[in-house]
């Protein structure tokens, strides 16, 4: 196994045993990079351990935490903000139950966590690594609302759009797209087109792969492109519903 690999994981959504699954089958080594794409809660019962889990990882190996608008409904309701009731009908009510049977000083260790998640990651490649999309012509730098960074899906779609021939020097394609070799995102899930492996469109790649619903948790080898994946999420919370 080459060493310093830098693997790339979808959104999680709670499902951490999804998430310790995937990374025993990449076999994965203190010497990878893991950037994780955001939504770490929100979806299956496991919050409050997936966010424990994930700071535990965070000492033995280098990792790269992505904010996802998941990330910031939770953040939000831990910090006192009136209560979300979209956010209720979208996953937060499985991460309400499992920081009710919490205490006070896990509750503070997390809420330093979310603050400190990064709304962007772009590596010495000029490969970018954010949630959701951006919008600006010139880049992440001139970006005006730092919230478009995990609540935007007009990239994703923008990438669908285009014709798979057209090529970074034609006059047509899309500026925004240019200022990077590579973009990866997570936020909308690839099953919403029929798909379960991560995909790629334009210079996207897609790596949510629907483990909030019914789909696997995915993860990438960003030089090889190799996947692996979790089995379905749901198989592995037989008396829960995720976010189906």
């Amino acid at each position: 196994m080459s060493l310093e690999r830098t693997l790339v994981i979808g959104d999680i959504h709670s499902g951490l045993k999804a998430l310790k699954q995937l990374l025993l089958r990449a076999e994965v080594t203190t010497e990878d990079r893991l950037i994780f794409l955001g939504d770490y809660v929100d979806g299956w019962s496991e919050a409050v351990s997936t966010v424990d889990y994930l700071l535990d990882l965070k000492k033995r190996y280098q990792c790269v935490f992505i904010r996802g608008n998941h990330d910031e409904l939770c953040y939000d309701w831990l910090t006192g903000a009136t209560d979300n009731p979209t956010w209720h009908m979208h996953g937060g009510e499985a991460t309400k139950s499992s920081y009710e049977k919490t205490d006070a000083k896990t509750k503070k260790r997390h809420i330093a966590f979310y603050e400190q998640l990064k709304n962007y990651y772009l590596d010495a490649n000029n490969r970018l690594f954010l949630h959701a999309g951006f919008t600006n012509l010139k880049g992440i730098d001139h970006e005006y609302f730092t919230k478009t960074f995990y609540w935007d899906r007009t990239l994703w779609e923008l990438a669908l759009s285009l014709n798979p021939k057209l090529k970074k020097e034609d006059t047509f394609y899309p500026k925004r797209l240019t200022n990077y070799e590579e973009i990866y995102i997570g936020h909308t899930p690839v099953t919403r087109i029929g798909k379960t492996v991560p995909q790629n469109a334009a210079n996207v790649w897609n790596i949510d792969t629907g483990a909030a619903f019914r789909g696997p948790l995915s993860l990438m080898d960003v030089d090889s492109k190799q996947v692996w994946q979790s089995d379905p999420v749901y198989l592995l919370y037989p008396n829960e519903k995720g976010r189906n």
